[in-house]
């Protein structure tokens, strides 16, 4: 059967059901019809279980199965008696609709009711994609209306936004034949790598949204000066249209787990983690939280680590490295075509992506890690074994997962491992890839050598004249996220394997100061991704009754 058979046939509980797992009470719940709600209650800090971060060697385009590992851990943490919750992200329908598909997991081991997550879901990201507009409908107006903030056209900082891949509005003429208005060039960001998805992520309570959207830098006028987002009194009303959004959902795996999913920033292009309040609320509930991060542990891990934990004071207490035979073997030189046929040679020489990312977790953050091997019917004993042998070199167990095909029985083995782990570790020892101190080309750099294996970092004419630009807003103090290809350790997608002493080039380098972070943008990565030749969308069919088909 295919994901979205699997999900249909089975039987969903009441949310209240899932909900009272968690100890919520029905007062506690904003229901979205029987099988969604918005949690509206407060964390207790006091209360913390266990945090456990899920994340992935450098994937396929296919992706890893990391949502699914992640899913099938849960359900299987909660099998053996412990008290589990999942805090996922929000699919985008940018992928969905575009090459990798939905994000709610496969198989036996999804986050239900799985079409209307993946899909409109709560509109939150229709909240964040109206409110990013509302502002950039304030700037154009104050433009418009004799421009009192003496904004300069040609520096407005804040772009529209759409949660749609579409190359076109990379670049748009907005005011084009307009009376009286201002004619300039814009751009549109996909609503994943919008500053409000980063701003309602990172924001405790809708004081601190409304803070964060204050803080916003808009443009420059013509003197230089920044002009805020408070300056033109937007942030009340985006944060009026954002009240709900703020809230987190909670929904279930067809294992019957509770899951927390809220917001959905990219790991290439943001910082890829699901909501500070959706993270804390689950640690608050229950006596184990799962949580991923996007893509490999190169990007996703990191600004989870070095972004979210330092932002929100979290230490995860064990990190689990999803791999894949597949993987590894195309980051060993496989043909992209040749993945489900045998070949050690290609797995062995793609093995050191695996040892990069299993020496960063442990030895640069410090932190205890398992690596889960999703399996797939195509891999053999002898591959798997590869895997095994090379993990335990490292001083760390690889386990099989069989999440896909088996659910939450699948992952026993991986979460007695992960509890083990867990009872073991001492916080005291996490630290971060780089110092709060340090300026942020230091920063830079810093994850560039430590995490990526550069041997250095250059900054462009145009990065280096923002840099300039910036440093009178005090930007140092803040953590950074690189934005960059999922697909290579490096800024080049066809360096693939564990590449070293390469050269990462900063383009540009831009601030989201209502967020608290700086963007590096390295190689071509851009901010509004495209579709591929055949866009999942072209696969895609609604019957008559309404059942859909080819949302996976």
């Amino acid at each position: 059967m295919t994901d979205i058979e699997i999900a249909r046939k089975s039987k969903l509980k009441p949310i209240t059901s899932i909900a009272a797992k968690l100890g919520l009470r029905r007062s506690q719940l904003e229901l979205y019809g029987k099988y969604k709600a918005k949690i509206n209650t407060k964390y207790d800090r006091s209360a913390f279980g266990k945090l456990i971060l899920v994340t992935a060697i450098n994937p396929t385009a296919a992706g890893e199965g990391k949502t699914t590992t992640s899913i099938g851990l849960a359900d299987a943490m909660n099998l053996t008696g412990r008290n589990t919750c999942l805090a996922l992200r929000e699919p985008s329908l940018g992928p969905v609709f575009g090459i990798k598909g939905g994000a709610t997991g496969g198989g036996y081991s999804q986050i239900v009711p799985m079409e209307d997550i993946n899909l409109h879901f709560t509109g939150d990201f229709h909240a964040i994609t109206s409110a990013n507009n509302l502002l950039c409908s304030l700037i154009d107006n104050c433009l418009f209306h004799g421009n009192p903030l003496n904004i300069d056209p040609e520096r407005i900082q804040f772009n529209r936004t759409l949660d749609i891949n579409d190359r076109a509005l990379r670049g748009v003429l907005v005011s084009h034949n307009v009376k009286n208005a201002v004619e300039r060039y814009e751009k549109f960001n996909i609503t994943a790598a919008c500053e409000v998805m980063a701003i309602l992520t990172l924001a405790e309570d809708i004081d601190d949204l409304k803070r964060r959207l204050g803080n916003i830098l808009v443009a420059y006028d013509f003197e230089g000066n920044p002009v805020y987002c408070r300056q033109l009194h937007g942030e009340e009303a985006m944060a009026i249209l954002l009240k709900d959004a703020l809230k987190p959902n909670l929904v279930q795996t067809l294992g019957y787990t509770p899951a927390i999913v809220h917001c959905g920033p990219f790991a290439n292009i943001a910082h890829g983690c699901n909501s500070v309040q959706a993270t804390k609320i689950a640690m608050t509930l229950a006596d184990y939280t799962v949580t991923e991060a996007g893509f490999g542990a190169d990007l996703g891990a990191e600004k989870f680590l070095d972004v979210k934990c330092r932002v929100a004071d979290l230490k995860p207490d064990a990190v689990v490295i999803v791999a894949t035979v597949r993987a590894l073997k195309l980051n060993g030189g496989a043909d992209k075509n040749s993945l489900a046929e045998e070949n050690l040679d290609a797995l062995r020489k793609g093995m050191p992506n695996l040892i990069r990312h299993i020496n960063n977790i442990v030895n640069v953050y410090r932190l205890p890690c398992v690596v889960a091997i999703n399996r797939f019917t195509t891999d053999t004993d002898a591959e798997v074994e590869m895997i095994k042998s090379s993990a335990e070199n490292q001083g760390v167990k690889a386990v099989e997962a069989d999440v896909w095909g088996k659910g939450g029985k699948g992952a026993i083995a991986l979460a007695e491992e992960v509890v083990r782990l867990c009872d073991r570790q001492s916080k005291r020892d996490f630290r971060f890839a780089y110092e709060d101190s340090d300026s942020v080309e230091e920063k830079i750099t810093k994850v560039a050598t430590r995490i990526y294996g550069a041997g250095k970092v250059v900054f462009t004419d145009k990065a280096k004249q923002s840099l300039s630009a910036l440093k009178k807003l005090d930007i140092d103090k803040y953590p950074v996220v690189i934005a960059k290809t999922q697909y290579s350790f490096s800024d080049d997608p066809s360096l693939l394997g564990a590449p070293e002493n390469f050269t990462l080039t900063v383009r540009d380098v831009e601030i989201r100061n209502g967020a608290g972070f700086i963007v590096a943008l390295a190689g071509s990565m851009l901010l509004m991704p495209g579709l591929p030749s055949r866009p999942n969308a072209v696969n895609m069919t609604i019957s008559s009754d309404g059942v859909i088909d080819g949302l996976y």
